[in-house]
């Protein structure tokens, strides 16, 4: 049986020509940026780069190649009108007079770039807002709420590449398929299970965490007999794609709070590039995604690599969260 192409699948959604071009494109930049990492250790780039990102993280060298990526193949779309990526300061505009209809794209070229070296999952997350009207290219003028996203997805890199995608009438996973140069439709309505028993954290930062966060943790840990009347598995991939995939697969709940040590930066994933994009996927698939305090995509931003607290999977375990924190 013939399997739907990812053209097909946009087309049947009834995405209008220019967002279904800019998605291929996107697919296009995912496909390159599998390939490199594939190759990555034969081509010798795995190791960090003799730069920092505007977080003052050390760059890998596939996160610089991976963004020159996805300049060359999504800038180049005539219809987007700016790049924000993770690894770039500045806002990259792509037109000098940026008109209604016109696309910004936000973007985390090489997410979880610390697995390459043992050759776990990483991915490349996205974010799309169509612009309403007319506007002057400032920083300002990309700071728009996750509640205008019209379209967002990731790529995962392991032992296969998929794309997740919502032009906001769902999620659906594709995965490439070698032979062709397709994205195939192999998880077709994605849904997150309302309730889970298991949560993925980076314990390391117990020490750090505030009150509700650390109690909520407490508990799911003291299994049965605790006050959650029920055991939980534990799961970390310091790799947000890979943790919120394994989310969206089979449930669960992500969180990486702010805490003692990020307070003063907000947090420590980025709301435009990160936390939006996956908020609309979660909440798309019948999942929630909270501050901890409020609604992700609620979020008013203040700067394009602003930092949030990121709490999101199965409704109601988010629900509980939210609960500690309101005591």
């Amino acid at each position: 049986m013939t399997q739907t192409t990812l053209r097909q699948h946009l087309q049947s959604q009834k995405a209008d020509t220019d967002l279904m071009i800019l998605m291929e494109d996107i697919a296009t930049a995912c496909r390159m940026i599998a390939d490199r990492v594939r190759h990555g250790a034969i081509a010798g780039v795995l190791g960090a780069a003799e730069t920092e990102n505007v977080q003052g993280e050390t760059q890998k060298e596939l996160d610089v190649i991976s963004d020159e990526i996805f300049q060359e193949v999504v800038g180049a779309n005539p219809t987007v009108a700016a790049l924000v990526s993770e690894e770039v300061d500045e806002v990259n505009w792509r037109k000098e007079a940026p008109q209604a209809g016109d696309f910004i794209v936000y973007y985390d070229p090489l997410d979880g770039s610390s697995n390459l070296d043992v050759n776990l999952s990483v991915g490349t997350i996205f974010s799309i807002v169509r612009l309403e009207n007319a506007i002057e290219p400032s920083a300002e003028a990309v700071q728009i709420k996750g509640t205008a996203q019209i379209a967002a997805g990731y790529a995962i890199y392991g032992p296969s590449t998929g794309l997740v995608i919502t032009v906001g009438q769902g999620v659906d996973g594709f995965t490439h398929h070698p032979g062709s140069g397709e994205f195939l439709l192999t998880s077709g309505a994605m849904s997150i299970p309302p309730q889970t028993q298991e949560f993925a954290i980076n314990a390391s930062r117990y020490d750090l965490w505030d009150a509700p966060v650390r109690s909520y943790i407490d508990d799911c840990l003291r299994g049965a007999d605790g006050p959650r009347g029920k055991k939980f598995n534990m799961r970390w991939c310091a790799s947000m794609v890979a943790d919120v995939h394994r989310i969206l697969t089979r449930g669960g709940v992500f969180l990486y709070p702010k805490d003692s040590g990020n307070a003063g930066q907000g947090g420590k994933l980025r709301l435009m590039y990160e936390a939006n994009p996956m908020g609309m996927l979660v909440e798309q698939a019948r999942g929630a995604s909270s501050t901890g305090t409020g609604r992700i995509m609620e979020v008013v931003p203040t700067g394009h690599h602003q930092r949030v607290s990121v709490i999101l999977g199965s409704r109601e375990e988010v629900a509980v969260i939210e609960g500690y924190y309101a005591k």
